[in-house]
């Protein structure tokens, strides 16, 4: 098939549950690919010479080669070539920003001069991931001599993740300390059941497993065990214990019943099953919910509340919709399970009753100034327009930051104003020699991609540094 066929192929639909019903389920909305339909959106790949969705990429899978997999039907293959470079390809086909990373480099969609016309990269990564699983088809690839090096691992969230498999792999001995019952960090507790399913999460996982990483769970390094007992018994440590202080507005009222930082409201809800009714964990199921913030957070925890049983649900946003960061695809289906959308508003002011509980919102409205520091254009108070919204359960969803907790029980350790930990760009290195970092703690609350790309460096990094290790002892 020639290019100028390729382009007239048009996109393939994936199906999805219907809004009506999902709405009242927690189960996952799109429905993947079957392989006819995976057939036909790889044959619109048209194979560029210099791979333009690879460089897009931040851990670099070979695009090309695995779509070319799916067009001769070698899906075995395929998944083979993604986990040459991601370990967790069933997570990034559904949860990544692919519109703004491989897809957004993609010449069709460049053709198109619309990235929605793009080649689906992410839908076919997911196929295969999906293939895998459900074919009991993984290969668990032969690991090298054991180096003798042992390495420990903060966080089984997607950097950490990322480092054990990329380090095991290489003959080291990795352990993962996880602070809560379940691996994936973020994965497990931030992102609900209907986007990412967690028997998903927990197969990638348990490939690792496979693999020889040893997972301690209900740990909590600077607590459970101290960073120096980590130390001694390590020959280096990744720290991706990721950005889970929730941020507020510091606005009156925040300290009302009813009101939620959208970490712990999701994680009620997906680590601890609070929408199934037989589930002892409690969470309020309000009639009336207001979400504040416009991220891809603030459409998880609006499309949560609704399956909690929410009447009425509204995302309150401060700018417009063209500066709102949540993903096209998570704002559509959110609309389409009849979210309200209120852009333009700022909350100034939780109101409550005598009993200390929530009953609604004041908000100003707001209108756009010129481009801020983050590049979007900056919301000014219109003077006089102040309203108020009635609420009974009020989720607060604007963002995170880097847990504080490593950082605090290490003196010497570099860190920014907002508390991150300050790495070497390249080797992930922290300002401790043997100490390395990667994901949220780093970048403050990122894309799950962008998180795995930090912890290919860092393992690449921690191998050269055990190697170098070896060979001083050696001379």
């Amino acid at each position: 098939m020639n290019a100028a066929t390729r382009l007239k192929l048009p996109p393939v639909v994936m199906p999805e549950q219907d809004p009506v019903d999902r709405v009242h389920n927690v189960r996952e909305v799109p429905l993947g690919f079957t392989p006819a339909m995976a057939l036909q959106e790889a044959q619109r790949c048209l194979h560029c010479p210099d791979q333009p969705c690879v460089k897009g990429c931040p851990v670099g899978v070979q695009i090309p080669d695995f779509i070319k997999a799916i067009e001769e039907g070698d899906f075995a293959g395929g998944i083979g070539i993604i986990k040459q470079t991601n370990l967790l390809p069933a997570v990034c086909g559904r949860v990544c920003p692919q519109e703004e990373q491989c897809q957004m480099t993609c010449t069709v969609g460049k053709a198109h001069r619309d990235v929605g016309q793009a080649v689906q990269i992410g839908k076919l990564e997911r196929f295969l991931a999906d293939w895998e699983r459900e074919n009991h088809a993984a290969v668990i690839p032969q690991i090298p001599p054991s180096t003798g090096k042992r390495v420990a691992v903060i966080g089984s969230g997607p950097a950490g993740l990322t480092v054990a498999g990329d380090l095991i792999k290489l003959g080291h001995a990795v352990t993962v300390f996880e602070a809560l019952h379940k691996p994936g960090g973020v994965l497990g507790y931030g992102i609900p059941e209907f986007r990412l399913p967690k028997e998903i999460v927990y197969k990638e996982v348990s490939y690792l497993t496979e693999l020889g990483v040893d997972f301690q769970y209900n740990t909590v390094i600077g607590r459970s065990l101290t960073v120096d007992e980590v130390r001694q018994d390590y020959d280096a440590i990744f720290v991706g214990s990721g950005a889970g202080l929730p941020n507020f507005l510091g606005i009156p009222g925040e300290s009302l019943l009813g009101v939620y930082s959208a970490n712990e409201y999701l994680t009620r809800a997906n680590l601890m099953h609070a929408y199934d009714e037989n589930s002892n964990t409690p969470i309020l199921h309000g009639k009336s919910v207001a979400v504040l913030g416009g991220g891809n957070v603030a459409m998880d925890s609006a499309r949560t509340a609704m399956r909690l049983g929410a009447l009425k649900v509204m995302v309150i946003y401060r700018r417009s919709e063209e500066e709102m960061p949540a993903r096209k695809e998570e704002y559509h289906h959110a609309v389409q399970e009849g979210i309200e959308v209120h852009f333009l508003q700022n909350p100034v002011e939780i109101l409550g009753n005598p009993g200390g509980w929530v009953t609604g919102l004041t908000v100003q409205q707001m209108q756009l100034g010129e481009p801020d520091a983050s590049g979007r254009r900056r919301p000014l108070p219109i003077p006089g327009q102040i309203s108020n919204v009635p609420a009974d359960v009020v989720v607060v969803a604007i963002g995170n930051s880097p847990n504080p907790l490593i950082p605090a029980a290490l003196p010497g350790l570099g860190v920014n104003k907002h508390g991150g930990i300050v790495t070497d760009e390249e080797t992930m290195e922290t300002s401790i020699p043997g100490i390395f970092a990667g994901g949220d703690i780093v970048l403050g609350a990122a894309t799950v991609i962008l998180a795995m790309g930090q912890g290919r460096k860092a393992a690449g990094a921690i191998h050269a540094w055990l190697t170098r290790a070896t060979e001083v002892a050696r001379s």
